[in-house]
């Protein structure tokens, strides 16, 4: 394991081979426990390395979201997000998503689970629940399910290795949070070319924590992300063969604050080439009552050191409140659209 320390470039790197190989021992699993913990609380990030997640498969995705924003944008908007209603999936143009009120510099496809009408909560209207807006791409589809299921597994196996750093036993995630997780993909391009003026463009993705369990992130060589910590910002450069992991704020809530829901951004694309960046959300179960994993305190009030001044320690409910407040931010005329019907 890499030492983590004030004195780092980056968040640290972390061998999570015996969390996902089922033959490895109970110390290599504990080794990799305490990097994870070490890591939560000192940056809120790691890249996650040796995860066992098909190399092939992941060029796969890649080359399919390369060809998706290659489409032209009326192709694109062939499947907008208007189309996925409460499913709350399909694409968007850059500029189209909002942090903070202000724009973002990319452009996205919304992905996740796919659910069919017959699934009850698609059944009773379940913001976050129903089927993909698949594009006419051959191949598209499978891939993605393809991608899903794999990153769903090791979305799994590090929360077996955030409950042994946490001092619970391995299974507690998937026991009280994680047997039927909400999981959300998504496909980001950064575009080359600058943002209209009239949009007032700061930034490609501007400051932002994740709301839910355990991001894990692919990105191209691009660069352009940084992480915020005690002393400033840091950038978390891509390295091959990785995943940037991060802790969202459910993760933050249930340890009382022990670990770091980091604040996150990305610098509007400046390479000379569109960037592409990937990330999965693991999250809870949408009617997971949040409460602390055993062992943690309440947490103190930790508005001060928040983006967004919110005391996050003081959340009480479902992680389905917690999301479906947040996502409304993001495309406030979407949800408007989506109130009148």
């Amino acid at each position: 394991m890499k030492h983590t320390g004030a004195a780092m470039a980056h968040p640290p790197v972390i061998d999570v081979s015996a969390l996902v190989d089922a033959r490895a021992s109970q110390a290599g699993k504990l080794g990799a426990a305490r990097a994870i913990d070490a890591a939560a609380r000192e940056w809120g990030f790691f890249y996650a390395q040796h995860h066992g997640v098909d190399a092939a498969l992941v060029d796969r995705v890649v080359s399919q979201a390369r060809a998706f924003f290659a489409l032209d944008e009326v192709r694109k908007l062939r499947i907008p997000m208007s189309a996925g209603g409460l499913a709350w999936r399909g694409y968007f143009p850059a500029g189209g998503e909002l942090t903070s009120g202000r724009p973002d510099w990319k452009e996205g496809l919304y992905l996740g689970s796919e659910l069919g009408p017959d699934h009850p909560r698609v059944r009773a209207g379940v913001i976050l629940h129903g089927p993909n807006l698949w594009p006419d791409l051959p191949g598209f589809r499978e891939t993605v399910l393809a991608y899903l299921d794999a990153m769903s597994a090791l979305g799994q196996a590090l929360m077996r290795g955030c409950a042994l750093g946490l001092g619970v036993p391995e299974s507690y995630f998937a026991e009280h949070d994680t047997a039927d997780p909400l999981l959300l993909l998504r496909f980001f391009n950064y575009p080359t070319r600058a943002a209209p003026e009239n949009l007032d463009v700061q930034w490609g993705v501007g400051e932002h924590t994740d709301y839910g369990l355990l991001t894990m992130l692919w990105q191209d060589d691009a660069g352009g992300l940084q992480v915020r910590t005690d002393t400033g910002w840091v950038d978390a450069p891509p390295i091959p063969g990785t995943f940037v992991c991060n802790i969202g704020d459910m993760l933050d809530r249930m340890t009382g604050g022990r670990w770091r829901s980091a604040s996150h951004r990305v610098a509007v694309n400046t390479s000379g080439r569109d960037r592409l960046s990937i990330p999965l959300f693991f999250d809870p179960d949408f009617d997971t009552v949040i409460a602390p994993v055993p062992g943690a305190g309440p947490g103190q009030d930790d508005s001060g050191r928040r983006w967004d001044g919110a005391n996050l320690q003081s959340f009480r409910g479902t992680y389905g409140e917690y999301v479906t407040a947040k996502v409304g931010k993001v495309f406030p005329g979407l949800k408007a659209s989506l109130r009148r019907e």
